[in-house]
């Protein structure tokens, strides 16, 4: 049979109508945990001196950012050979790296094939930032655009998953989007296919669990490559 060409839905990668990743996925109303109180000190207790205090205001601080990370790995190297095999038959699996403005900070690798009528793309990226603080909002930020899906346990600091749908064409496609921060890294995992013969997407749950496959080796290698 001869394979078929890829519809302009695929290429032009279109923002998806969102599909909750499965039943009873609900986004938690606060992932990440409030900052605690000011201790409370007890009536009575010894508080610094006034010049002590003054001091230590008027002093600049000297202290500098830590940071975890200082670049980003490669991301062609991030995902295993039998991984992307399994998630992206037929692609090579040296994969691709996307030209970056700043290859130190932001890199992203992606994998696509098409085999018979099944279809499957696979990016890897990671971004590098300057803090914790601001990976953590940048997180956040992601967090607040999504409708559906769910945290991933155990993967980095945070994660987070989704699974859209979109048709065109009557041509369904199903993308996975798992979002993870560890330290001052992100790492996000986009995961999607379409099968050209029945115009039916892969299952929420294939896609779903290819995403945090990939997901989970990215952040083992972003974590490997500490230092």
């Amino acid at each position: 049979m001869r394979p078929l060409p890829l519809p302009l839905a695929l290429t032009a990668r279109l923002s998806p109508v969102v599909l909750l990743a499965a039943a009873g996925w609900a986004l938690s109303s606060g992932p990440f945990a409030a900052p605690q109180a000011a201790e409370h000190k007890p009536a009575g207790e010894k508080t610094e001196t006034r010049s002590a205090s003054t001091q230590s205001a008027s002093t600049p601080s000297t202290s500098t950012v830590s940071k975890a990370y200082s670049a980003a790995p490669a991301p062609c190297e991030s995902v295993a050979k039998k991984t992307i095999e399994s998630l992206v038959p037929g692609a090579k699996t040296a994969g691709k790296e996307i030209p970056s403005t700043d290859s130190e900070l932001r890199r992203t690798c992606s994998w696509n094939a098409l085999k018979g009528y099944d279809y499957r793309w696979l990016d890897v990226s990671y971004e590098v930032m300057e803090s914790d603080d601001a990976a953590q909002k940048s997180y956040q930020a992601h967090l607040d655009k999504k409708s559906g899906g769910g945290a991933v346990p155990g993967l980095g600091d945070s994660a987070y998953s989704v699974v859209n749908l979109t048709t065109e064409d009557k041509q369904e496609t199903r993308e996975g989007v798992v979002i993870a921060r560890a330290s001052n890294a992100l790492v996000t995992i986009t995961y999607n296919g379409s099968d050209f013969e029945s115009k039916k997407a892969p299952s929420t749950d294939t896609i779903n669990k290819g995403a945090i496959k990939a997901a989970k080796e990215a952040v083992a290698a972003l974590e490997s490559d500490k230092g």
